[in-house]
C-alpha cells in the first residue's frame, strides 16, 4: 500500500508572529520536531525543534495566555522537584517573543519550597531549514549539523541562510551523537527564583518579504460595546494584524499584510488586497502600501507558465518556486494565477480614494488603474462572451483562480465538479464593481474613457442575469458559476453574497440574495456556509464546499448590513462572536460548517491559517458594519447607517480623510458621529424594505 503524505494538522498549536517570522508549538510551549511545529521565516522552518528540560523531563503544562502582540507566555511545572506536597512547588514561566528575523524566550524557575532546588535547565534544539511547501506537504527533513561557534551559541548554515541560537551563560552541548542543546545549571534557595534567556536570530538574503521598517500606520480605536465579544474580538485582530505586517525587501517603505501563518505568511494578491480594503475605517496607509507593491509587480508581458498578462495583478510572491509532491501543482515564485485580484486592486483604490486618501498618492497610481483596465478588456474574457473566465493552461497551476481555489471547490448541486473554463458568479460582480469605480477615478482626474467603462458595466450586468440566475430549493438564485459549456453551475454557495453592494444586482435581486443567505441551509453554523448544507457537495470540514469561512461571513454580512437586511446580518454577526468566543478571540482562517446543535462551539477545521489576516481584519468590517461609517470625502459626504440590533457601540479613533472621529450608537441604533473635518456632511439614509419571501418556481428576477 501505497504511504500518504497527509498535510500536518495544526488547529491545537499555539503560534505567535513577528512577520515574516512565526513560530507554532503545542499547548505547554514545546517545539517538537513533528508535523508542522517549528519557527517559520519567510518560507523556510529555521528551528524544527525547541524543547524544555528540567533534569531530562519535561515540565507539566498548566496554562497558556498571550504575552503582548507578538508574544505568548506559557505556565508549567515541575512537580518532582521541591516539597513532597500536593501542591507544586516549583513552576516554569515560558514567554516567547517573536521579533523581526528570530525570537527571545525567558525561561523563569520560581520555587516556593521550604529547601534548596538543584536541576540542570535544558532546551533541545535543532534546524532543518525545510520549504514550507515541504513541511505542508507532510514530509520530514533531516536536521542539520549544530556547530559550536563561541560562548552559549550554536550555528546552522545553509543555502545562504544561517540560523544562530544563543544562550545566555548556558553551556553548549553539540556532539555529534547528541542532540544540540543549551543548558543552565541551576540552584534555587527556599522561596528564590531565576531568568533564564536564549535568542534565535536568522540571516537570510534570498526572503523575498521582510519586516516593515516603521511602527504601525493604522489608528488603535478605543472601543466600547455591550456585547463584549466584539471588543475582545477586536482588540485580539489588531494585535495579530500587528503581527503579520510586511514589506517587499526590494522597497520596504511600503507593507502590506502577510497572508496568514504559518502556510501564506508572503504578499497575496487577493488576501493582502481584501485584509488593507477591511481597514480602511483606521487609516489609508496600509491600503496605499498594498496598492504600490503590487503595481510595482503589475504584470507587463503574456507568459502562461506564470499566469502573468499585461495589466494583470501578482496573485504570490515566494522566495522559490512551490512544489508539493504528488500533486501536480508547481507554482513559480511570481504567480499570476489569480481571476479577482486585479478588480481587487481597483477597488482598493477607489475605496480608499472614498475614505480621504489624498490626491498626491492616488494620481501615481492612475497608470496602473489604466493598465489594470486593459487586462480587464483585453485578456479578461478570453472567449468573448462578455464574462470573465479562468482556466489553468499550464497544468501544474491552480485549477481554481478564485477564492475558493482548491480543486473541487466548483461543484454542481448533484455534487459533479465543473470543467474549466470557469465563469465564477463574485468575480462577474468584482468586474462590475471595478469598471464603476474605476470610471469615476478617471472623471474625477480628468482621465479619458470613464464612458466606455460604464458602458462594460452596463453590458456585464445584462449577460449576468440572462446566464446566471436559475430556480434553487429555494427560488430563483444565481448560480456559482458557469462551465467549460456555459451551463450554470447550480449549487447555492457563500459566493453569491459578495455581490451585494457591488451594484451588479437589482434592488429585488439583492433581496432575493439576501433571504437565501438567511436560510438555516446556509446561516445554521456559526456563520455563513461556503456550500449549502442541502447540496450533495456539502461537507462541513471542506475547504470550500461547506466549511465557514471569517472573511467570507463577514464580507457579506457586512454587505447584507449596508444594503438594509439588518436581521440576516445580525445573525451571521451572531455566528462569528460565538466562534470568536470559541477560539480565545482569534478567529482562524476557516471551521466546520456543523449546525450549532452539533458541539455548542464550532469544530475546528485542523489545518487553518491562524492568525490570518482576512480574518483579523473581518473584526474591523464587523465594526464597521456596527458603526455604519460610510465616508465619500471626494463628495463631501458620510452615510452613517448602522446596524440596528447589536447593542450600544463607542468608538474613538477611527480616521476619515486622516482626521480621528468617533461615533455612538445607542441600543435602538442611532448614531452619532463627532471630529468630521468641516468638509464633510453627514447623510443617514432610509432604510430599505424587504420584499416578502420569493418561492421556490416563481419567475426569476429580471
Amino acid at each position: 500500500m501505497t504511504e500518504r503524505h497527509l498535510q500536518p494538522l495544526l488547529h491545537d498549536l499555539v503560534g505567535a508572529v513577528h512577520a515574516p517570522t512565526s513560530a507554532l508549538g503545542d499547548a505547554a510551549g514545546q517545539i517538537r520536531p513533528v508535523g508542522v511545529q517549528g519557527v517559520f521565516h519567510a518560507d523556510a522552518r529555521v528551528l524544527s525543534r525547541a524543547e524544555l528540560r528540567v533534569d531530562d523531563r519535561e515540565p507539566e503544562g498548566l496554562a497558556r495566555g498571550a504575552a503582548g502582540p507578538h508574544g505568548v507566555r506559557f505556565v508549567t511545572l515541575a512537580r518532582w522537584l521541591g516539597d513532597p506536597t500536593p501542591d507544586p512547588t516549583v513552576r516554569i514561566d515560558r514567554t516567547r517573543r517573536l521579533e523581526p528575523g528570530g525570537l527571545t524566550e525567558e525561561i523563569r524557575v520560581v520555587s516556593t519550597a521550604s529547601t534548596p532546588v538543584r536541576a540542570t535547565v535544558s532546551v533541545r534544539l535543532a534546524c532543518d531549514l525545510a520549504p514550507i511547501e515541504v513541511v505542508k506537504s507532510g514530509d520530514a527533513t533531516p536536521a542539520l549539523p549544530a556547530r559550536a561557534a563561541g560562548p552559549g551559541e550554536l550555528t546552522w548554515t545553509a543555502d545562504g541562510t544561517v540560523v544562530t541560537v544563543t544562550g545566555t551563560d548556558a553551556e553548549v552541548r553539540a556532539e555529534p551523537a547528541e542532540t544540540p542543546r543549551l543548558a543552565w545549571p541551576v540552584e534555587l534557595a527556599p522561596g528564590a527564583e531565576v531568568t533564564l534567556r536564549w535568542r534565535l536570530r536568522v540571516t537570510d538574503s534570498r526572503a523575498a518579504v521582510v519586516s516593515p521598517p516603521a511602527e504601525v500606520g493604522w489608528a488603535h480605536p478605543r472601543v466600547d460595546a455591550d456585547d463584549r465579544r466584539l471588543v475582545r474580538l477586536l482588540d485580539r485582530a489588531l494585535d495579530d494584524l500587528r503581527g503579520l505586517r510586511l514589506a517587499d525587501a526590494a522597497a520596504p517603505a511600503d507593507e502590506f499584510l502577510g497572508a496568514g501563518v504559518p502556510w501564506f505568511l508572503t504578499l497575496f494578491g487577493r488576501d493582502s488586497l481584501w485584509a488593507a480594503r477591511m481597514m480602511l475605517p483606521l487609516g489609508t496607509d496600509l491600503a496605499a502600501g498594498t496598492l504600490r507593491v503590487l503595481a510595482r509587480r503589475q504584470g507587463t508581458r503574456v507568459d502562461p507558465a506564470t499566469g502573468e498578462a499585461p495589466g494583470k495583478i501578482l496573485h504570490e510572491l515566494r522566495r522559490h518556486e512551490i512544489a508539493f509532491a504528488g500533486a501536480g501543482l508547481r507554482l513559480p515564485p511570481a504567480y499570476y494565477g489569480t481571476v479577482d485580484a486585479t478588480m481587487l486592486w481597483v477597488n482598493l483604490l477607489h475605496d480608499a480614494w472614498r475614505w480621504g486618501l489624498p490626491a498626491d498618492q492616488v494620481e501615481p497610481l492612475l497608470p496602473p488603474l489604466e493598465a489594470a483596465l486593459g487586462w480587464l478588456g483585453e485578456h479578461a474574457d478570453a472567449d468573448g462572451d462578455g464574462l470573465i473566465e479562468y482556466v489553468d493552461t499550464t497544468g501544474h497551476g491552480l485549477s481554481n483562480q478564485g477564492w475558493k481555489d482548491s480543486g473541487d471547490a466548483v461543484r454542481f448541486r448533484d455534487g459533479r465538479l465543473a470543467t474549466a473554463p470557469i465563469v465564477l458568479a463574485e468575480v462577474q460582480g468584482y468586474a462590475y464593481q471595478a469598471a464603476v469605480n474605476a470610471a469615476d477615478l478617471l472623471d474625477a482626474f480628468g482621465r479619458p474613457a470613464a464612458d466606455r467603462w460604464r458602458g462594460y458595466a452596463d453590458r456585464l450586468a445584462r449577460r449576468f442575469r440572462a446566464a446566471f440566475w436559475v430556480d434553487g430549493r429555494h427560488g430563483p438564485q444565481p448560480a456559482l458559476a458557469l462551465d467549460r459549456d456555459k451551463r450554470p453551475v447550480d449549487s447555492l454557495t457563500s459566493n453569491i453574497g459578495h455581490l451585494l453592494g457591488t451594484g451588479l444586482l437589482t434592488g429585488d435581486e439583492e433581496a432575493q440574495v439576501a433571504r437565501l443567505l438567511g436560510t438555516e441551509a446556509m446561516a445554521g453554523g456559526f456563520g455563513l456556509r461556503t456550500m449549502s448544507s442541502d447540496d450533495a457537495g456539502f461537507s462541513p470540514l471542506s475547504y470550500h464546499c461547506g466549511s465557514i469561512w471569517t472573511h467570507d461571513t463577514a464580507i457579506v454580512l457586512a454587505g447584507l448590513a449596508r444594503a438594509g437586511f439588518h436581521d440576516t446580518a445580525l445573525g451571521l454577526a451572531d455566528g462569528l462572536l460565538a466562534a470568536a468566543e470559541a477560539f480565545d478571540y482569534r478567529l482562524p482562517e476557516l471551521y466546520g460548517g456543523d449546525d450549532r446543535s452539533v458541539l455548542g462551539r464550532p469544530v475546528p477545521y485542523p489545518a487553518a491559517c491562524r492568525p490570518q489576516a482576512w480574518s483579523a481584519a473581518g473584526a474591523v468590517l464587523l465594526l464597521q458594519a456596527a458603526a455604519g461609517l460610510y465616508p465619500d470625502v471626494p463628495a463631501g459626504r458620510v452615510t452613517v447607517a448602522p446596524l440596528a440590533g447589536l447593542g450600544g457601540i463607542a468608538a474613538e479613533g477611527l480616521r476619515i480623510a486622516g482626521a480621528p472621529v468617533a461615533v455612538t450608537v445607542d441600543r435602538a441604533g442611532h448614531a452619532t458621529v463627532t471630529g468630521l473635518p468641516s468638509s464633510l456632511a453627514i447623510e443617514t439614509p432610509t432604510r430599505p424594505a424587504v420584499p416578502a419571501q420569493r418561492p421556490a418556481g416563481a419567475p426569476i428576477p429580471r
